[in-house]
């Protein structure tokens, strides 16, 4: 992980927002290649769940919505997460991210260890409970660990869990809620009267336009609306790199069907789906999985949900959720607003308000397990290099154009006139600096698929040599077969 932090740094991938002032925890500006490879995830999913489909369109709905939709959708009162604070450090923890253990030896506790969740967590707690041991006068045998999350132990235990900053027992205040909307205000005034929120997710605005879609584009059902927007949540610790940020960019889809549909089946259609989707643009298959909610843990109003899940450098977390909602959210918006959100059914010759399935994912999770599977560092010619082995549908840089030489002016023309010719229809770049082994690398480690370049022969025959970067293995082609090639590795 440090690798590919590294590399986001040093090659203009992402790096920290307003960090000449210090940063501001969970928020991260992109780059000139960061902005590449973000909107080149975006337009896959747009192409592919809108473009390409007949029965799914799409909005661009506002960030701040009236305080009505979030009073109805139960963010108000029900958006929150469990936080604790430690009183010695004043560090303050999501408590469902805290994991403690009883420390026992020779079947007698002795005391507690606590620490954040995290891949290697269960090494941190046992080094933890060898030193607790080690500093009481006890002998004996230190048995197994058991790690249990914070918000399951007895309020009696809890006030014996050290805080995971200072390790003193019952530093930890007691888990309270915490709302993780961003208030603000709208007009000149700063009141109850003018209080909104910056929205913490972009659902809520396809099923209060859901009426006007429907009668704009008069579709049938089943049918889908989908969207791509920032949304915000102040998160009490963000953390691992843009996977939990406090702003940051969803990609969802509102898929309505009828009360009788079977919505079973279409659920796992679209869990399908959405597999062979982040299959498509590069996230190797080994990464993934699958992770179904137990029905006792679904919300009230949920029917099912499965997680899709990656196996990022600091766990299987994740990546994107496809929910049956049932009819809880426009049945929720239509009792509160007065409004009617049925659907005329022609055939049945009824109303009534449909059910939904949900797919949602970040843009920014995506973009980074899209890092994590394209990461590697191999050996070429004797020589360690650092390679980014992305899908030629996202990378950010499509092709690289290089003139073997830059005194030789007819060589440099016809370079340039083939980087003319690309730049029509992607972001490629051109490069005459350096040894071409050094362009080559340059290349690798921002993941562009193609290197051209243009010799002496080029001049006699119109051919190029067309590096590869996965295999580096290169060919001459007639430089007139350039843009169809890419074109079809891009659609592969």
């Amino acid at each position: 992980m440090d690798e590919i932090l590294s590399l986001c740094r040093r090659r203009g991938f992402i790096f920290p927002s307003s960090e000449i002032y210090g940063g501001l925890a969970g928020f991260y500006d992109y780059g000139p290649l960061g902005c590449e490879l973000k909107k080149n995830i975006r337009d896959a999913w747009w192409q592919d769940m809108v473009h390409r489909r007949d029965d799914i369109v799409g909005m661009d709905g506002s960030i701040i919505m009236h305080p009505g939709v979030w009073k109805a959708s139960g963010h108000v009162d029900g958006f929150s997460d469990p936080m604790v604070d430690c009183r010695e450090s004043k560090m303050r923890y999501r408590a469902d991210q805290l994991f403690y253990a009883s420390v026992e030896v020779d079947r007698q506790i002795i005391g507690y260890v606590c620490v954040l969740e995290d891949s290697s967590m269960e090494v941190a707690a046992l080094e933890a409970a060898k030193q607790l041991k080690s500093k009481l006068p006890v002998r004996g045998e230190l048995q197994p660990l058991q790690l249990k999350c914070y918000m399951d132990a007895p309020e009696t235990v809890q006030k014996l869990i050290p805080s995971p900053a200072t390790g003193t027992p019952g530093a930890l205040t007691p888990p309270r809620a915490f709302n993780l909307m961003f208030a603000t205000h709208v007009g000149a005034v700063c009141d109850d009267a003018s209080a909104a929120y910056l929205r913490p997710e972009t659902a809520q605005g396809i099923f209060v336009n859901f009426k006007n879609i429907l009668d704009s584009v008069h579709r049938k059902l089943p049918f889908g609306v989908a969207q791509i927007g920032r949304a915000f949540r102040n998160e009490i610790t963000p953390r691992n790199f843009i996977f939990r940020s406090r702003e940051f960019e969803q990609m969802e889809l509102e898929y309505f069907i009828g009360p009788d549909a079977d919505w079973e089946d279409l659920h796992r259609q679209w869990v399908e789906e959405r597999l062979h989707w982040h299959h498509s643009i590069g996230i190797r298959p080994e990464l993934l999985g699958l992770q179904v909610h137990a029905k006792e843990k679904l919300a009230h109003y949920s029917r099912a949900c499965t997680d899709i899940t990656f196996r990022y450098p600091f766990g299987q977390q994740e990546l994107e959720g496809i929910a049956a909602r049932g009819n809880f959210d426009l049945t929720r918006h239509q009792e509160a607003s007065g409004k009617s959100l049925e659907y005329f059914d022609e055939e049945m010759r009824k109303k009534y308000i449909p059910h939904v399935i949900e797919p949602s994912v970040g843009v920014d999770r995506v973009l980074l397990a899209v890092l994590c599977s394209a990461y590697g560092r191999d050996k070429i010619d004797g020589e360690e290099r650092t390679v980014l082995r992305l899908h030629p549908r996202v990378a950010p840089i499509k092709a690289a154009i290089f003139p073997l030489v830059k005194n030789k002016p007819e060589v440099v023309l016809m370079a340039q006139d083939i980087h003319r010719q690309l730049m029509k229809r992607w972001n490629v770049a051109y490069d005459a600096s350096g040894a071409i082994g050094r362009r080559y690398r340059r290349m690798d480690e921002v993941g562009t698929p193609f290197a051209i370049t243009v010799d002496f022969e080029s001049l006699e025959n119109g051919t190029v040599t067309l590096r590869e970067r996965d295999s580096t293995k290169q060919r001459r082609m007639d430089a007139r077969e350039i843009m169809d090639h890419i074109a079809d590795a891009i659609n592969s």
